[in-house]
This record gives structure tokens, C-alpha cells and sequence, in this order.
């Protein structure tokens, strides 16, 4: 194990920011995977889960079963680790800029479009190479103006020339589920899997810019762009792993979680471990386009009439908006089948903000499908 730590402000900053990763294994000697917690430096759990992945890789590369290279950041944000508003942490978003830490990251595609020109050729794993050389220069060449984007150029340096990339985050109140692009179905199967994740969703460009699109959208834009004479396979795994809700955190679901990605990076030819038959996965993937936020028309106390993890009809009634001064109640109902995979940990929300999310086998959203 080699920890790195990497300085984000410049000298005559008013703050100062580091980060620190842990490389195990050899560069160059199989796949290399990179895996982060804490992006959304109030998303918990995957930080916890991060303390228990360093001490069992650890454990692998010293007992010489590390077949590839990993990379792990235990706490990707340092910035947002330092914001709290009135004594609540506020790490999603950026207090300087208002922009979200997981949003805005350099889609180094077009850059390439231009810089790869005539080099292609018709070896994929010589093209491969070759893209990845010069996604390392592109970021490299990044000019970032903040300490935010100085934290998010050191963090996509590491990242976007592995085979694998996870990101560890959470919802609110959720069940495990998982981002990725729509290319990447089939390969994200054995996670989902392992993962025990509820929902899969799948998006070409989930808009924003977030972080692993951000390493593996390249590879479909640069191969719809140069053509089949060229071929170029999506050649990055990158998922957003959420691993439940902001309050899922304890040292049983920490060992759980960290056992679980271990398989995967088995699985995958990463670590040398023995191959455990993969579980039946819980759901198939669907289009994130497909999936409904509910959102409240008007304020009122939520009260709840489904979970996560819930498999809901159209018309089903979610949850109940309750008006505590005239007592006044409606109920908030889905319009898609599917699964409640995610709500609010709000018990109290204004209008407009969204109190569930249920994700539909149906494409029929459009334009940015994120929330912020």
C-alpha cells in the first residue's frame, strides 16, 4: 500500500486542502480500478465502507493476490469535509461557486475527436492505448480556476484510464442502486448483482457532466464519432454505486458492502480470490428517462405509504402531503410501474421538491435527468 497525498490550493490560497489516496498493486500488470467515497462529502456511508476496503486490500497485496492495480480514496472531498451551515454539513454542493461537487467534470471527448485524428487504427487494444494516452494529456491540460476544480482534476487524473470505476455515494432514504451508461449494461450486471441493487439506470448522457460519465462517456461518443473502421469498445466500467440512505451507516453494512465490491473486483480478474457462483439479480435495468420524481405540489408533512424497495403499480399511492394547520390531506400517487428506490428524508416539504423517486421500465423523460 502506497498512500499519495495531493495538494488542491495553491500557495497563497486563504485555505489549505489536501487529498489522500492509496495504490495497491502494480500499474501496467492487469486491470486497474479506482474506486472513491465521500464525492458528496454528507454521503457517509461509502466513506465507512472505504476503511474496510483499505485494510482487506492491504491484506491482498501483501499475501500477493492483487492480479491489477487499485486505487482508493477514502474521502474524495476535502473541500465539502470543511462546509457546514449553522452546524450541519453541507457537502454536496460547493459554497463557493454553488456548483455540485459531482457535476462539471471535463468530458475530454472532444478534445480527443480532434487530437486522435488519422491515429486510429484497426487494433482495438492498440486503440484503446492510445485513447487513454491522450485522455491523461487532455486532463492534464485542465486550467482549473478554483480549488474545487483543482480537487476534481487530481480526482479524474487517477480515474479515467481504468478498466473500472466506482463511485461510492448514497440517497436520502434508499435501497442500494446504481448509474451507469446504457453501453455498459451487461458488464454492470455482476455488481448489480453482488450489490443486491434495486434499480440499474442506464443514461448515453445523464447531463451535468458527473464524475463517471465523465471517465467512461468517451469511449461512446469517440466510437460514434470515428466510426466501425476504428474500433474503440467502451473500454471503462464507471458506475455511481448508492449505497442506501445518508443514516445506512454501521460497521455491519460497511463489511457487508466492502466484501461485496471485493467479489466484483474478483469477478472482473482484479484481486485473486476464489469464484463465488453470482447471486440472481434483483431488477433489470431501465432507462434512467424512465425514472418518475415525485414531487409535492404544495408544503405539508410527509407521511409515507410505501418504502424503498417497494414494487409499485400505476396509480399507487406513495406517500400522504398533510396540511398541519387545516388538516387538509392529499395523497401523492405514482403514474409508471416499477420500483420506489429512493425518498426523501424530509418529513416536512415545500412545493416542488421531490419526496420519492420510482424508476420505470418506460423512457419518457428528456433534457437533464439528474436531480441537483
Amino acid at each position: 500500500m502506497h498512500p499519495q497525498t495531493h495538494l488542491i490550493s495553491i500557495q497563497d490560497s486563504s485555505a489549505s486542502f489536501r487529498l489522500t489516496s492509496f495504490h495497491f498493486g502494480t500499474p501496467g500488470t492487469g486491470k486497474k480500478a479506482y474506486i472513491q467515497a465521500g464525492l458528496h462529502a454528507d454521503e457517509v456511508p461509502g466513506m465507512l465502507v472505504s476503511r474496510f476496503l483499505r485494510e482487506q486490500l492491504a491484506a491482498l497485496e501483501a499475501a500477493g493476490k492483487l492480479k491489477g492495480e487499485v486505487i482508493l480514496v477514502p474521502a474524495a472531498n476535502p473541500v465539502g469535509l470543511s462546509q457546514a451551515i449553522h452546524g450541519a454539513p453541507f457537502g454536496r454542493f460547493d459554497l463557493h461557486t454553488g456548483t455540485n461537487f459531482n457535476r462539471a467534470y471535463k468530458h475530454v471527448a472532444d478534445e480527443l475527436k480532434a487530437s486522435l485524428d488519422g491515429l486510429l487504427g484497426k487494433d482495438a487494444g492498440a486503440n484503446v492505448q492510445l485513447v487513454r494516452s491522450h485522455a491523461l494529456r487532455s486532463v492534464e491540460q485542465w486550467q482549473p480556476a478554483t480549488d474545487t476544480e483543482a480537487l476534481k482534476k487530481i480526482l479524474l487524473a487517477m480515474a479515467i484510464d481504468a478498466d473500472i470505476v466506482l463511485d461510492l455515494h448514497c440517497d436520502t432514504e434508499s435501497v442500494v442502486h446504481i448509474y451507469t451508461g446504457t453501453p455498459l449494461a451487461g458488464a454492470v450486471r455482476p455488481l448489480a448483482a453482488i450489490m443486491g441493487a434495486h434499480a440499474v439506470l442506464l443514461a448515453l448522457q445523464a447531463g451535468g457532466e458527473p464524475f463517471d460519465e465523465a471517465c467512461s462517456r468517451l469511449w461512446w461518443d469517440l466510437a460514434s464519432h470515428f466510426g466501425p473502421a476504428f474500433p474503440l469498445p467502451p473500454s471503462c466500467v464507471a458506475t455511481t454505486v448508492e449505497l442506501r440512505g445518508e443514516a445506512d451507516v454501521s460497521y455491519e453494512l460497511a463489511q457487508q458492502d466492502a466484501r461485496g465490491l471485493l467479489r466484483y473486483l474478483a469477478h472482473e480478474g482484479v484481486v485473486d480470490q476464489p469464484a463465488a457462483p453470482l447471486p440472481q439479480p434483483l431488477c433489470e435495468p431501465t432507462p434512467l428517462e424512465g425514472v418518475e420524481p415525485i414531487d409535492a405540489p404544495r408544503a405539508g408533512v410527509v407521511v409515507f405509504l410505501k418504502r424503498p424497495g417497494d414494487r409499485v403499480e400505476a396509480g399507487d399511492a406513495i406517500a400522504d402531503l398533510v396540511d398541519p394547520v387545516s388538516g387538509d390531506t392529499l395523497t401523492l400517487r405514482c403514474t409508471v410501474k416499477g420500483v420506489l428506490f429512493a425518498r426523501s428524508k424530509h418529513r416536512h416539504v415545500l412545493r416542488g421538491m421531490t419526496v420519492a423517486k420510482v424508476a420505470g421500465p418506460v423512457a419518457f423523460r428528456s433534457g437533464s435527468l439528474l436531480s441537483q
